[in-house]
């Protein structure tokens, strides 16, 4: 019933058809219509030939505007990274599962094996807008999966008060940028909790659970790659998976950690990431960085979805160029695995890092700074960043704004070449 007032404030007052009264005008307004033509027309290949270029310089062939609607907001999924089961559990059996259904099996396990455990957010009893808590609600009953109020702030200090109370609280912000209403509870209590209390009170059993990065329609609100903000604050943890075996593996062990941990998913993987995924109960460790694969050229670090768009890079660099590339994925930003970072570049002499959030104060300035402390005498080339641009996350031009594989792929070859 409300759509004719949506449309109206959506297209404007309604006005009429004026037809012309005389040849002129209808000359005039035939010309009108050819010079906005033209120009949209001129706007369109000036950014198709911008990206062109770009493409020429990489040695590919740019993807064209003109399409699918799958396709039309980015380039195609290229899955190039695969998780790693751990050697204790590689004869399980194992289910194939996406990466939301990873994360809703363990939420299934921690709910199973610690009666304290809680799941609780907004349309969390009804599956979730990315169906990542279906059919918990059923299983384990309404006190232990439900819905709350659409307040951030307040899912946080609840959360904070029931960990604080002893129990297991996995606290879902439906999106990261949605996360912010929270920061002060999250920053200021949660993370100081057992610092304030001289160690006498903690709320170690506490997760947030949010997804995160770009879906290709997002827009600013939801797109965003909060975790820089986090990993500033000390007395959190910071996790961001990049496949279904890793989400699985980290969230359980996020969940039984005895500190508060922001736990980031990259939504645009919650279906396009599909794996064999153990379907026993597994933890993959905290703060240990995983070497995807090895090479003698490059270390290139990622983290989240960007891995499988840094997995294409460094494949397309060794077609092309015969570069190697050693591929590390950090898995746990704060505390992140600067030893293995470090011992990496010691071997290559060059590093390249690259993650959606802007440039400006994002993670990679962190790893960057680090490796030039820790060696400088080893490298070979200045450190390169490859990350989102200094500005609100946009909507038509999102293509441009990621760091897509041809961007990375255009600074591994200049590093290399330095």
């Amino acid at each position: 019933p409300h759509l004719p007032l949506l449309l109206s404030l959506t297209r404007g007052p309604a006005r009429k058809q004026n037809t012309p009264t005389s040849t002129s005008q209808a000359h005039q307004s035939k010309r009108a219509q050819h010079n906005k033509l033209s120009t949209t027309m001129l706007l369109a290949r000036s950014s198709h030939r911008a990206q062109a270029v770009l493409a020429e310089k990489c040695g590919l062939i740019a993807r064209s505007f003109h399409t699918s609607s799958k396709q039309s907001h980015g380039p195609s999924f290229h899955m190039g990274v695969f998780g790693e089961v751990p050697q204790a559990i590689s004869d399980e059996p194992r289910e194939e599962m996406n990466l939301f259904t990873a994360i809703n099996d363990a939420m299934k396990i921690a709910l199973e094996s610690d009666p304290k455990s809680v799941v609780f957010g907004e349309d969390v009893a009804f599956g979730g807008v990315f169906r990542c808590s279906l059919n918990l609600r059923d299983k384990f009953g309404p006190q232990r999966v439900f819905n709350t109020p659409l307040c951030e702030q307040g899912i946080a200090g609840f959360a904070i008060g029931m960990a604080a109370a002893g129990a297991t609280p996995i606290a879902e912000i439906q999106f990261a940028d949605y996360i912010f209403p929270a920061f002060d509870q999250i920053v200021n209590e949660a993370a100081k909790y057992r610092y304030r209390s001289g160690g006498q009170f903690n709320v170690g059993g506490l997760t947030f659970r949010a997804p995160y990065g770009a879906v290709r329609h997002g827009g600013h609100y939801h797109s965003q790659s909060p975790e820089a903000y986090f990993c500033h604050t000390p007395g959190l943890k910071v996790v961001m998976p990049s496949t279904p075996i890793e989400a699985k593996g980290l969230l359980l062990a996020s969940i039984r950690d005895p500190n508060p941990v922001i736990f980031l998913e990259p939504k645009f993987l919650y279906r396009m990431a599909v794996e064999h995924v153990p379907t026993v109960d597994y933890e993959i460790p905290l703060g240990k960085a995983r070497v995807v694969r090895e090479g003698t050229d490059v270390t290139v670090v990622g983290w989240g979805s960007q891995m499988h768009v840094l997995a294409e890079a460094c494949d397309k660099a060794r077609e092309t160029s015969g570069i190697s590339c050693e591929l590390i994925d950090l898995r746990t930003l704060l505390p992140w695995d600067a030893e293995t970072v470090i011992n990496s570049v010691k071997k290559t002499g060059r590093c390249v890092i690259s993650h959606e959030a802007p440039k400006t104060g994002g993670f990679a300035a962190e790893i960057a700074a680090t490796v030039q402390e820790k060696a400088f005498l080893y490298l070979e080339a200045p450190i390169a960043r490859v990350c989102g641009y200094d500005i609100p996350f946009p909507l038509i031009f999102e293509r441009f704004y990621v760091p897509d594989a041809l961007k990375n792929l255009h600074s591994i070859r200049t590093t290399k070449d330095f």
